[in-house]
């Protein structure tokens, strides 16, 4: 029998609105909220097994297939035969030497001095962001900025430090704010390299400058854009600033890597820096170090020619569903990434549109409020290099069918979703 106070306990947290939110749609749309479901089998080109039905899978990040790379899962076996499952031991007392190897080979294929690893990208930005400043400093954050950094910002705001928000990708808005913040001793700005609900790209150059100007360094949280995005796929910032000297990089090892956890770059008398004042590099546990050995070989694969392969697979496969799209004349958001987002609108409507496409033989994530603005559901679709082409033309047939039974918004109202 239930406790009175685990009842009350209960009761006070579904008060929460979000939790109100979730289990409303929960309870409406049972067979339209896809979220949360058991995956029962994958196919090496992303055909997915899920409520007794195969479908394609357009939900994956793992951007390049490399978790169908038998170099990848050779790796991690070989892992798995040398170091166990796992070591077991915080980093801040010992690190096996495949994590050495790793982060060394990861700075080298970067281009930092240095490369620290942290469980995941949340942890790194749950770590990083509050070790970076203290009382004297302030951080600004993107309005848009993903929800590890804004978790992280509520941390270090907790600590005692400043926090402001700018107006999303603004530099006109940054400067101001970093006027008003003034005087401090440092500051730190924080952003997304690519939004992960719009695939959205930052004007890095001009932001980067305003920092400059203002005595501030700019933080880059790069997770979507790591190994799909830049020469050798090293992400946003060095095509577009030629250089890290004014920028920390926070990168996935999840994604595009189809590993395990998360990195900063940084300048080598930071990374001493960051191990201290991580509280997530220090209690977060490491790595299993089958993962590390992965990351080796995937690093390898980046820095050579057949990296061109994979991500003009990649680049093709997102051209043309971008432009698929466009020629029915949805709205698209992005279209420079592997995350392309479609407008829908409405709640009800953007989770009737995601189940109607799973009906369809393609899943694809409805996004609704308060991961997008209310009112503004996207349909989230995540290409792959290893989707075959024929996988991209359905799901522009299953779209087109479903502008039939769903009114969806014209390119017209990108601008109006931007603003």
């Amino acid at each position: 029998m239930k406790s009175i106070p685990m009842e009350q306990l209960g009761q006070a947290i579904r008060q929460h609105g979000l939790v109100r939110f979730v289990e409303h749609f929960a309870k409406e749309f049972p067979n339209a909220h896809l979220k949360d479901m058991v995956v029962d089998g994958l196919g090496p080109n992303r055909e997915m097994e899920v409520q007794g039905r195969e479908v394609i899978n357009f939900g994956s990040d793992s951007f390049l297939g490399l978790d169908q790379d038998p170099r990848v899962q050779d790796a991690v076996a070989r892992g798995v035969r040398q170091w166990g499952t796992h070591n077991g031991a915080s980093r801040a007392f010992a690190s096996v030497r495949a994590n050495e190897e790793a982060e060394e080979k990861l700075a080298q294929w970067l281009g930092t001095e240095e490369v620290l690893i942290y469980p995941s990208v949340t942890l790194a930005n749950m770590g990083a962001i509050p070790g970076l400043v203290s009382r004297r400093d302030v951080l600004v954050v993107d309005e848009h900025a993903h929800n590890s950094i804004q978790e992280g910002a509520k941390i270090a705001q907790a600590n005692g430090v400043r926090l402001a928000i700018f107006r999303h990708c603004d530099p006109g808005d940054l400067t101001s704010v970093l006027r008003a913040a003034a005087p401090y001793r440092a500051a730190v700005v924080a952003i997304d390299g690519v939004y992960s609900m719009t695939g959205a790209l930052p004007p890095l150059a001009e932001l980067n400058q305003v920092c400059l100007n203002h005595n501030a360094v700019l933080y880059v949280d790069d997770a979507h854009a790591t190994a799909v995005m830049g020469r050798q796929g090293r992400g946003t910032v060095f095509d577009q600033l030629g250089s890290f000297d004014n920028v920390l990089v926070a990168g996935s090892l999840s994604k595009g890597f189809s590993c395990f956890g998360g990195f900063v770059g940084c300048p080598r008398d930071f990374k001493l820096l960051l191990k201290v004042r991580s509280n997530t590099f220090i209690f977060g546990g490491p790595v299993p170090p089958p993962y590390l050995e992965a990351i080796c070989v995937v690093c390898d694969i980046l820095a050579s020619p057949e990296y061109e392969i994979l991500r003009g697979r990649l680049d093709r496969n997102v051209h043309r569903l971008a432009e698929g799209a466009r020629r029915l004349g949805l709205a698209v958001l992005g279209g420079e990434h592997p995350i392309i987002s479609i407008l829908v609108g409405d709640e009800e409507a953007t989770l009737s549109a995601g189940h109607f496409l799973f009906e369809h033989g393609f899943y694809v994530q409805s996004v609704t409020f308060p991961a997008v603005p209310y009112h503004g559901g996207v349909l989230r679709i995540q290409v792959n290099s290893n989707h075959a082409p024929d996988a991209i033309e359905g799901l522009l047939g299953a779209l087109a069918e479903l502008q039939a039974e769903i009114p969806l918004p014209g390119p017209e109202s990108v601008v109006l979703h931007a603003a």
